[in-house]
């Protein structure tokens, strides 16, 4: 059964989107992406240079009669992030996504789409061979790893580019331009654990917390959302912050860049304090469901009876305070673009490996300073704890240029067309634009793209109709700059 996603107009935008959504792709598994891009490329006679981090660089020459214009880069990335609902059985190496059309929108059966940014890289490539698309020379640059650390842009070499104006199709919100994005860090926190008896005349439990939304860990992280990993932690103090509960085992979280929106223990209560326990917890489900209100109205904390035999750990009551301490959310706001997160971070995953127990964290902020303060901010409280911390994979930020002769052309192209002035700001999550920038010296940069909502999460989907004006001005903006 198809997928209805090839019958949409643009076509030429919309058969190379359907084709990328049915190929494997997450971050550093793009290589049947690799190749279906230099097939591609090698189909319509486009020269190719690949770069040796895995990045696409396609040559397209210009319609006749522009060859003299300025060479325009057109920047996506192949990969995707992999994200599913618990009760979704799917293999992301193997299987396609479950894409279809409804309504207006495309949308997924319990996982991601891949629009961020499937639909960007397929509107670059379309506006290379659609015969109505006028423009000068260009270059598609389609990078690789983009999600977990941008090992495709760090790895760009200098040669790779000859343009020095470029269009980041990685955006996602249609009728807005940004010139400035955040930079990130990674954050490993590492704690050696103790196996000892589990304690004589307790309970074992599993509690866990599920139905949250998730989302984009920079997008959606002034939403209010709940963080499964936080709340978890929350359950388990509730009868003692001063003595929390020993567990075996906890999980929470799947990627650095994700809101976690699952988590579960194996905890060990009393048996005296079983019932308390259990009221305890269905009164936090209340305070939690007002706190979160509109922003996450599925929230769902469960206590189960388990039998286990496993060990517990001695590092238990030290852990969870350390996920409550541990920083999360907003920090601070600009003071420059009214309602812009500056400074973030999220706690992102945990996971109980063998003699550890191993967090992660991704920062983020448009002020470097600040971002690295957040991190040893982090560093700090896994000192208290007495956990080992990392800091790793930094990116820089893209400082705004508000006098770009790319921006100053397509605001103008914009309110032509629609009569508005375009939203021209900057974004609150890592653009590639950083990273390039800083390899490309004096290269002239914006971002945009269509709606898509729910990014990094199963509730992702990409609007149609935006779609299309968001081609349509490709093409023209291409056009003008021609």
């Amino acid at each position: 059964m198809g997928t209805g996603i090839r019958d949409l107009e643009p076509r030429v935008v919309f058969e190379i989107f359907d084709d990328l959504v049915a190929i494997p792709r997450g971050s550093k598994k793009e290589e049947a992406a690799r190749e279906y891009c230099l097939a591609w490329a090698r189909r319509h006679g486009f020269d190719v240079r690949e770069g040796a981090a895995g990045s696409i660089a396609i040559s397209v020459p210009a319609t006749p009669g522009h060859e003299s214009a300025p060479i325009i880069v057109i920047q996506g990335h192949l990969d995707i992030v992999w994200e599913k609902t618990p009760e979704t059985a799917i293999d992301f190496e193997t299987d396609p996504i479950p894409a279809f059309v409804e309504g207006e929108f495309i949308r997924t059966r319990g996982t991601t789409l891949g629009a961020d940014n499937g639909i960007g890289v397929a509107a670059g490539m379309a506006a290379a061979i659609d015969p109505s698309c006028v423009h000068g020379p260009l270059e598609l640059l389609l990078t690789v790893d983009e999600e977990t650390g941008m090992g495709g842009a760090f790895g760009l070499e200098p040669d790779l580019l000859r343009g020095r104006v470029m269009l980041n199709l990685d955006s996602e919100e249609e009728g807005t331009m940004y010139v400035g994005c955040a930079g990130g860090g990674d954050t490993t926190i590492t704690m050696k654990t103790t196996a000892i008896p589990r304690p004589a005349g307790t309970m074992a439990f599993r509690i866990g917390v599920s139905g949250l939304r998730g989302g984009h860990s920079g997008l959606e992280i002034h939403a209010g959302r709940g963080n499964s990993i936080r709340l978890l932690a929350r359950m388990a103090t509730v009868l003692d912050p001063i003595h929390p509960p020993l567990f075996c085992t906890i999980s929470g979280g799947t990627k650095r860049n994700a809101i976690p929106r699952d988590a579960e223990a194996c905890v060990f209560i009393p048996e005296s304090d079983a019932d308390h326990f259990k009221s305890a917890v269905a009164t936090l489900q209340q305070t939690v469901k007002i706190e979160l209100g509109k922003s996450d109205p599925g929230v769902n904390l469960s206590v189960t009876p388990v039998e286990c035999e496993c060990q517990a750990i001695a590092e238990s009551p030290a852990i969870w305070k350390m996920l409550l301490a541990l920083p999360h959310g907003p920090v601070t706001m600009s003071q420059a673009i009214v309602g812009l997160v500056e400074t973030s971070s999220n706690m992102a995953q945990v996971t109980t490996l063998d003699g550890s127990v191993q967090i992660l964290c991704n920062s983020r902020s448009m002020v470097g300073s600040a971002m690295e303060a957040v991190r040893e901010s982090i560093r700090a409280v896994a000192g208290l704890a007495g956990a080992d911390c990392e800091l790793i994979n930094s990116y820089p930020g893209w400082r705004p240029d508000m006098d770009s002769k790319v921006l100053k052309t397509a605001r103008a192209l914009w309110k032509e067309r629609t009569g508005v002035d375009p939203r021209v700001t900057a974004i609150h999550a890592g653009l590639e634009c950083g990273v390039i920038g800083e390899k490309y010296p004096g290269m002239d940069m914006i971002s945009f793209g269509p709606n898509i909502t729910g990014a990094h999460s199963p509730e992702e989907t990409l609007s149609i109709p935006s779609t299309r004006i968001f081609y349509d001005f490709l093409k023209a903006l291409l056009e003008r700059l021609a």
